[in-house]
This record gives structure tokens, sequence and C-alpha cells, in this order.
């Protein structure tokens, strides 16, 4: 499924050669894009997550895989050339620390480079799904003024009946 969601969210977009992913999770993502660009490191701010994600990766050197929090990247300025997330920002508790989060990726990336984010909808099933989960997903009428408010430009939103994804520019 990840292997034909990624590359669809992704597009057209150039991804160059040295890219952040907020949030692996388990790494279905991480398993597509890893065979996109040359360089990836992946920060998760779940302990076993990244020790899972860490023997999952091991003997592939261009796979960084950082246990962190993407609201206080421990990272160099400008330093990726694109940034993904995918499936992920519903976890983060609230608006504020979204908000946090979108601009600490900004500030990471190289001018130009790209965010490229996806999520589901709000919907009462997935809700149920997380019970005794962290679930507040993103709104995505709202979600380009809030990158904007990030800083980052030439900011797409599109929606289906299911998700939202997002392209924008640092």
């Amino acid at each position: 499924m990840m292997r034909m969601i990624v590359p669809s969210a992704i597009g057209d977009v150039v991804l160059g050669d040295d890219v952040l992913e907020v949030g692996p999770g388990y790494g279905a993502a991480t398993d597509v894009v890893s065979e996109l660009v040359p360089q990836l490191t992946s920060v998760e701010i779940d302990r076993e997550l990244v020790e899972f994600l860490t023997d999952r990766f091991a003997g592939q050197d261009h796979v960084h895989i950082l246990e962190g929090d993407a609201t206080a990247l421990d990272l160099a300025d400008d330093r990726f050339t694109a940034a993904i997330c995918f499936t992920m920002l519903h976890h983060v508790p609230s608006i504020e620390l979204q908000d946090k989060l979108f601009a600490e990726v900004h500030r990471v990336l190289r001018s130009g480079a790209a965010l490229v984010a996806s999520d589901n909808l709000a919907n009462d099933e997935l809700e149920k799904g997380h019970v005794g989960d962290t679930y507040n997903p993103v709104d995505p009428t709202t979600l380009a003024a809030r990158l904007e408010a990030a800083g980052f430009h030439d900011v797409r939103v599109t929606t289906n009946p299911y998700a939202w994804q997002a392209v924008a520019f640092a």
C-alpha cells in the first residue's frame, strides 16, 4: 500500500540527496523512500520504535534512525534537501505542538526544499482505533495558513474522501 501512496504523495517533487523523515513509526514509508534517496534521516520519538527501526534498517548505511522530538530537533539549520511525514501528525497532541513541528522542519530545510506530508482525515473509526493513544487530526482547511505561518510558501493542500496531502517549500 505505501508503495503506491508515497510515490503518489511525492509526485514530481524532487527530494534531493539528504532527506528528513519525521515520525517513521514502523518504517513503511522509510522502506519506500530509502530506495529513492542517497541519505535518509528518520526521527522518531518513541524509544521502542527507534530500537525496532535501528534493527530493521541495520546494514543500510544511508538510513539513519534518530530518537528525538520533532518539535525540538537536534539537527543543523538548512541541512536537508526535503522532508517527509506520512500519517503521523495526528499523533502530535496539540495544534501548538504541530505548529512547532512545522517550524522546526522549516528550520532544518534548505531554502527551496520541499516538505511532503499526508495524513488521514478525521473520522470516528480512526478515533475509536486510538483509544489510549493521541488522536489530534489536522484540519486540512487550516493547514496551508499554518504552514505559511511556519515559513513555508507555495503551499498546496489537496484532499480525497479519506486523506489530505500537502506540499510546501522552505
